[in-house]
């Protein structure tokens, strides 16, 4: 089966970087799949669920908001967060989700640290959502 280079790369570096067969984006339009020979795209990302299918199996990471570019047999992932469902701990990012909102409902946030906390929430929220789709420990 043909396949894509995928590269995840996140401020702290490259989260992921391999051949695999299909990626599953949650792109601001819509969530898509990306097969070999995929158009040439560039899109946004919403926080959520990238799915990985390599080897006939498929993993899944929540990222954080960002683009992917996509080529017939390359796709960049550049977000600002991506970690696998298997290192979710689902009460950490449940005490993350709960100090963001908590920050947001005081109301003296602004500019870059307002963004900053609403990005936080975001990825926390994913992380948790992708935890308890894959409901593993």
């Amino acid at each position: 089966m043909a396949t894509l280079k995928l590269e995840i790369v996140t401020p702290e570096g490259k989260a992921f970087e391999g051949d695999v067969e299909i990626v599953h984006l949650p792109g601001v339009e819509g969530e898509m799949d990306i097969l070999p020979q995929h158009e040439v795209l560039v899109t946004a990302l919403n926080a959520g669920e990238l799915l990985i299918t390599r080897n006939g199996k498929t993993e899944a990471l929540a990222i954080g908001e960002g683009f992917a570019e996509v080529t017939a047999y390359h796709v960049s992932v550049l977000t600002d967060g991506a970690v696998n469902e298997k290192e979710i701990d689902e009460k950490t990012a449940e005490t993350a989700v709960k100090r963001a909102e908590e920050l947001l409902k005081s109301n003296t946030l602004e500019g870059e640290e307002l963004e900053a906390t609403q990005a936080a929430l975001a990825r926390s929220l994913a992380q948790i959502k992708v935890k308890r789709r894959h409901h593993t420990t």
